[in-house]
């Protein structure tokens, strides 16, 4: 089913009336979005300290397993969509993402902790491509930033609950409760997935397949240069997650939780904001400004025994990533063909993940040398280098 909205106009006024965003089959991707993001979080905290009991490196292990199959995932899904379809794509990652967690509830030891981890990776992975591409497909392109900005939303407050949240139900009543409730919700949605389109979003032809894939994406300035500039702030993103919290020092060390509060809470309204204006002044415009807040909140954070600072520089940082979440992912998807949208998804959610990684492994690398406020400085002055790839793309 492809997205096609009517265009009416008032006869009082003349204007054109904006198409309705939220409908029916939307509602039901929401629930599928909810289900993934408990699933995903909620034993994420979990899981590394069951492994830790067994090994102090074993959660590394276990969650590392999880994130690296999600990688892997995500670079396959499209051409599993170009296959199946995205409904199904959307299905089989549901399945996989629910059902291994109920293994853990026989076994929790440090290989079945792994080899589920890879599965719900992979389940993961699935689930959000598929899942994006469809969002894309039911939302109206002339608000389809503002309807990215709604299904992100919807995804980021079940995440920032569901990830302490497993944490106090282990504590109060150990973890198997928290592996019934992670594996049931995405299994419990998969009843929504009938109400979903994805038939139109497979090829018709091996040559339209051939130019939906990750290989042509990548081929693709429209497409791979606002996936690069989102990899950028991701990896930024990887190290104020990662290693702002540890670099704290003096008095501010208690803010450490606060600081991991203030950054996604400012970036869900960084992205609403986001989609809002992006809709009506185009989704480029707002790479610059978000680049520009993304590395002046970097550069507050360098201050780690500096709380007015480091809060300031925590909703900086936030507002400007969740302006270029939005932006970027709705400028790749205007860009593109629908069949394409498998595609955009996965190196868009690639660079998510892959970004948080790599900007993490090398600033706390950079950060045992030189120390950590010098390390974050330098990262917020290499930031805006993202800018000459939206100036190359504006000119494209």
């Amino acid at each position: 089913m492809t997205a096609t909205t009517l265009t009416t106009t008032t006869p009082t006024t003349g204007r054109t009336a904006r198409p309705r965003l939220i409908t029916r089959p939307l509602l039901l991707r929401f629930v599928s979005i909810v289900a993934c993001s408990v699933g995903f979080f909620l034993p994420l905290a979990v899981v590394p300290l069951l492994a830790e009991s067994a090994s102090p490196v074993a959660g590394g292990l276990a969650n590392g397993a999880l994130l690296g199959a999600t990688v892997a995932g995500e670079l396959v899904s499209p051409w599993l969509m170009q296959r199946l379809g995205a409904r199904a794509v959307l299905a089989v990652g549901l399945i996989l993402l629910g059902a291994p967690t109920f293994l853990l509830l026989a076994s929790s030891s440090v290989p079945a902790l792994v080899a589920v981890g890879v599965l719900r990776g992979l389940g993961f992975a699935l689930a959000i491509v598929a899942g994006g591409a469809v969002t894309a497909a039911l939302v109206p392109a002339e608000r389809r930033g503002e309807g990215l900005a709604v299904a992100g939303l919807v995804s980021a407050v079940p995440s920032l609950i569901a990830l302490p949240l497993g944490v106090t139900l282990t504590a109060a009543a150990g973890p198997a409760l928290v592996f019934w409730i992670a594996g049931a919700a995405p299994l419990l949605a998969l009843a929504t997935v009938a109400g979903l389109p994805g038939r139109s979003l497979r090829p018709a032809s091996p040559v339209e397949a051939a130019s939906a894939g990750i290989l042509a994406g990548l081929r693709s300035p429209s497409i791979l240069r606002p996936a690069l500039v989102f990899a950028a702030s991701a990896a930024v993103a990887g190290v104020v997650v990662t290693c702002v919290p540890g670099a704290l020092s003096g008095g501010t060390v208690a803010f450490g939780p606060t600081l991991l509060l203030v950054q996604p809470a400012t970036t869900a309204v960084g992205r609403w904001v986001a989609g809002r204006f992006g809709d009506r002044v185009g989704h480029r415009r707002l790479f610059v400004p978000g680049i520009l807040l993304s590395a002046a909140g970097m550069a507050a954070l360098a201050a780690t025994s500096n709380i007015m600072l480091l809060l300031a520089g925590a909703a900086l940082f936030g507002l400007g990533f969740g302006a270029l979440q939005n932006a970027t992912i709705a400028d790749m998807y205007a860009n593109a063909d629908e069949r394409q949208f498998g595609t955009v998804s996965a190196l868009w959610n690639a660079g998510y993940d892959g970004g948080m990684a790599v900007g993490a492994l090398a600033v706390s690398a950079l950060a045992a040398l030189i120390g950590s406020p010098l390390a974050f400085l330098i990262l917020a002055l290499a930031l805006p280098l993202a800018l000459a790839l939206v100036r190359r793309h504006r000119a494209a």
